[in-house]
C-alpha cells in the first residue's frame, strides 16, 4: 500500500513538472497583445487609422489629452474607438482552446454608449416630457441611470453630452406643473441620476445649476427632503448641499420655504447615512453664513435653529465620527459660535469645552483651526468677573493651555497663530487657579523636528 502511495505521488509531481514545462513553454500572439500595456487585450478596440488597441489604454491615451495615434503618430479624424468584435473573438477562443495552461477566458464587454445614441435618449425625454408621457420618461430615466452605472466611460459620454441640462430642465418642467405628487416617482428618479452626475466636476454647469434653483425646483426639492423615501431624502440633501455650495445667496429663498429648516436639521438628528448627515451640515454651514443679514417673520434664523436643538445634535454627531464628518461639525459650530445667541446657547452644554479641545490635533488641521476659532470666540474676550472666569478655568482643567502651545509649536497659519496667541494670554493669567493636563492626548503627536 506505501509503495502504491509513493508511485502515485511520483506520478502527480511528474505531471505537474510537465504543465509547468507547457505553461512556459505557451506564448501569446503578438497580435493579441496592446501596443500600449503590453497585456493581453481584453476590450480590443480599432481607431480610424486602423490599429487595434485595449480600450483602457486608449481611452486613458486620449483622455490625457493626445489627439494622435500611438503607434502612427497620425492625427485622428475620430477619437471614438470601434469594437473589434473578430479579434475579441479569437481572443477568447484562444483563451478556451489553452485553459488547461492556466489561461481563462476574457469576458465579452459591454459595448460603451455613443455620444449618438446619448443624444436620441434625451432627445427622447424632452420629447416624452412634453407630451406627459410620465410612463415612458421614467423607463429613459432609468436606462440612462442604468447605462451610467455600467461604467465610468458611460457616465462621462452621458454628462459631456448635456444630460445634466436636459434632466435638470425636465425636473423644472414638472416642479411647475399642478400633479407633482403623480409625477414623484420620474422626479425621484431624475433627483437620483442628477446627484450621480454631480460626483463629476464637468457636470456642474451653469445652466444644470440654474434649473435646478428655480423657485419650483427648490419647492419641490424641499419636499423630497420632508416627505422623500430615504433616497429621496439623501439626494434632495446632497443637491442642496451643492446648489448652496455654487450659489450662496439661494439661501433666503430657501429659508422662506415652509419646512426646509427643520427638515436639514432632523437629518442630522437622525442621520440616514454618513453621506447624507455630512450634506446636511454643509447645508447649516451655508446657512450660517448667510445668516447674518437674512431673517423670517421678525425671528433670527440663529436663534430658530438653536431651538431645534441643532448643538446637541452636532456635538453628537462628531463625538466619534470620520474626519470629514468632524470637520463639518466643528465648522457649523463655529458659525454657531460667530453669534452672540449661539454662544450663550454652546457653554449651557457639559460637553462643548472638553471636546473641541480634545479635537485639537487629532483629527486634521482643518479640524484644529476650526476648534481653535471657537475657544477664541468663547474665551479670548469674555468677560472675566462673569460666566467667562467659569469658562476659562474649565478649559484650563481639561488642558487647552498645553494643547494650544503645542499647536503653536507644530505649526498653523497666521490667521489661526493670532487666535492662539491671544487665547493663551487669556488663559495664563488663570492658570495657578487650575490646571490639568492629559499626557495621553499628546501620545501619538508627531514632532515637527
Amino acid at each position: 500500500m506505501i509503495s502504491s502511495w509513493k508511485r502515485l505521488k511520483a506520478a502527480l509531481r511528474a505531471a505537474k513538472k510537465r504543465e509547468d514545462i507547457a505553461a512556459m513553454e505557451l506564448t501569446t500572439p503578438t497580435h493579441f497583445i496592446c501596443p500600449i500595456s503590453l497585456d493581453l487585450m481584453k476590450d480590443p478596440v480599432t481607431l480610424s487609422t486602423g490599429i487595434t488597441y485595449d480600450r483602457r489604454s486608449i481611452e486613458s491615451w486620449i483622455e490625457a489629452g493626445n489627439a494622435t495615434c500611438p503607434i502612427t503618430n497620425k492625427v485622428l479624424r475620430d477619437v471614438e474607438p470601434i469594437p473589434n468584435h473578430a479579434i475579441r473573438k479569437i481572443i477568447q477562443d484562444w483563451c478556451v482552446e489553452n485553459s488547461s495552461f492556466g489561461v481563462e477566458r476574457i469576458p465579452t464587454p459591454r459595448i460603451p454608449i455613443s455620444s449618438h445614441e446619448v443624444f436620441e435618449i434625451l432627445a427622447e425625454v424632452e420629447d416624452a416630457i412634453k407630451r406627459d408621457d410620465i410612463r415612458y420618461s421614467l423607463e429613459l430615466v432609468s436606462r440612462i441611470k442604468a447605462l451610467a452605472k455600467e461604467s465610468e466611460r458611460n457616465k462621462r459620454c452621458i454628462v459631456s453630452n448635456g444630460a445634466g441640462r436636459v434632466l435638470s430642465f425636465s425636473f423644472q418642467s414638472l416642479s411647475t406643473s399642478n400633479s407633482v405628487d403623480k409625477q414623484v416617482s420620474l422626479l425621484e428618479e431624475i433627483l437620483s441620476t442628477l446627484t450621480m452626475m454631480m460626483t463629476m466636476l464637468s457636470c456642474m454647469d451653469e445652466e444644470m445649476m440654474r434649473n435646478l434653483s428655480k423657485n419650483h425646483s427648490l419647492h419641490t426639492i424641499v419636499w423630497f427632503l420632508r416627505f422623500g423615501s430615504l433616497t429621496g431624502q439623501r439626494n434632495a440633501a446632497l443637491v442642496l448641499k451643492t446648489i448652496l455650495s455654487w450659489n450662496q445667496e439661494k439661501v433666503e429663498d430657501l429659508v422662506k420655504i415652509q419646512g426646509f429648516l427643520d427638515a436639514v436639521v432632523k437629518l442630522i438628528k437622525n442621520p440616514i447615512c454618513p453621506t447624507t448627515t455630512k450634506a446636511s451640515l454643509m447645508a447649516i454651514h451655508h446657512i450660517l453664513v448667510s445668516s447674518t443679514s437674512l431673517t423670517n417673520k421678525n425671528e433670527t434664523l440663529i436663534t430658530r435653529l438653536l431651538e431645534m436643538g441643532l448643538v446637541q445634535s452636532v456635538l453628537v454627531n462628531i463625538v466619534d465620527s470620520d474626519r470629514s464628518t468632524c470637520e463639518k461639525g466643528l465648522g457649523v459650530l463655529d458659525g454657531i459660535c460667530s453669534h452672540l445667541e449661539g454662544r450663550k446657547k454652546v457653554v449651557e452644554n457639559a460637553l462643548f469645552i472638553p471636546l473641541v479641545v480634545k479635537k485639537l490635533l487629532r483629527i486634521s488641521g482643518l479640524a484644529t483651526e476650526f476648534s481653535v476659532s471657537i475657544l477664541w470666540k468663547l474665551l479670548a474676550k469674555c468677560d472675566e468677573n462673569g460666566d467667562g472666569g467659569r469658562l476659562i478655568l474649565e478649559a484650563l482643567q481639561v488642558g487647552a493651555f498645553h494643547k494650544l502651545l503645542l499647536v503653536l509649536q507644530v505649526g498653523c497659519n497666521g490667521s489661526t497663530k493670532e487666535k492662539v496667541t491671544e487665547i493663551l494670554k487669556t488663559l495664563n493669567v488663570y492658570r495657578n487657579r487650575g490646571e490639568c493636563v492629559d499626557s495621553s492626548d499628546f501620545k501619538n503627536l508627531k514632532r515637527p523636528f
